[in-house]
């Protein structure tokens, strides 16, 4: 099935079922989460994965989970790759936050021209990573490795560097701003509370701070080598 053939609606669709297959480790989905994460009926979800099964987009069956095809995954993994692009283009060239880009290339990720996605990665330098630290799939779909831990997993003592976040929501990037928490960032866990698990942090060997388990969780982070 040819791309051009393809709603801009379908192919979020097809983007937020990688999305999440990912997020539950690559178990299938079900439409009760589509419908949540869409903010949909569930019946209104039920009629659009219909459609993208008669296109051999996905594989699914009424009240079952349902996993992307081959097909399916290869847009799915296309739309992201724009939609990170541009990203990084929003806020390395234009001056854009990473707190307000988001729904910005959520536009810009249909745009349908191979040569143009090429030509942005080139001028880019090729880009690994988005400014929230997520992967940027190459041209064939192949997503650089990454293995990360939730800051809330981190032991008492261990030295971090900040590499990505879990939550896009501006909310949360603006609280993380105020707290001078970035992308790169050293953090070491001094304290967690027994109260509330929230944790006492020490940001670049210099810089006391407290955050929520609930920001803990949604930092995520690789051991410093250092």
């Amino acid at each position: 099935m040819d791309n051009q053939l393809i709603s801009f609606t379908e192919e979020n669709y097809l983007k937020i079922i990688y999305l999440l297959t990912e997020r539950h480790n690559g178990n299938e989905v079900s439409t009760n989460q589509l419908a949540e994460h869409t903010q949909t009926k569930a019946a209104s979800v039920s009629d659009m994965l219909r459609k993208l099964a008669e296109k051999n987009y996905i594989n699914y069956r009424k009240y079952q989970g349902v996993r992307l095809t081959e097909a399916g995954e290869q847009i799915a993994l296309g739309v992201i790759r724009k939609h990170r692009l541009w990203e990084v283009f929003l806020v390395e060239k234009l001056g854009f936050g990473w707190d307000e880009i988001h729904d910005i290339a959520e536009q810009l990720e249909h745009i349908d021209s191979k040569e143009l996605t090429k030509r942005l990665d080139d001028f880019l330098g090729n880009p690994q990573f988005d400014p929230h630290g997520d992967p940027i799939p190459d041209a064939k779909g192949k997503m650089p490795s990454v293995s990360y831990q939730k800051l809330s997993e981190i032991s008492l003592n261990q030295s971090v560097v900040m590499m990505g976040v879990s939550v896009h929501s501006p909310a949360f990037l603006q609280h993380l701003d105020k707290q001078q928490i970035t992308l790169g960032c050293d953090l070491k866990v001094l304290e967690i509370s027994d109260f509330d698990k929230s944790y006492d942090l020490l940001l670049n060997d210099e810089i006391r701070l407290f955050v929520s388990n609930e920001v803990a969780r949604n930092l995520l982070v690789q051991i410093s080598s250092t």
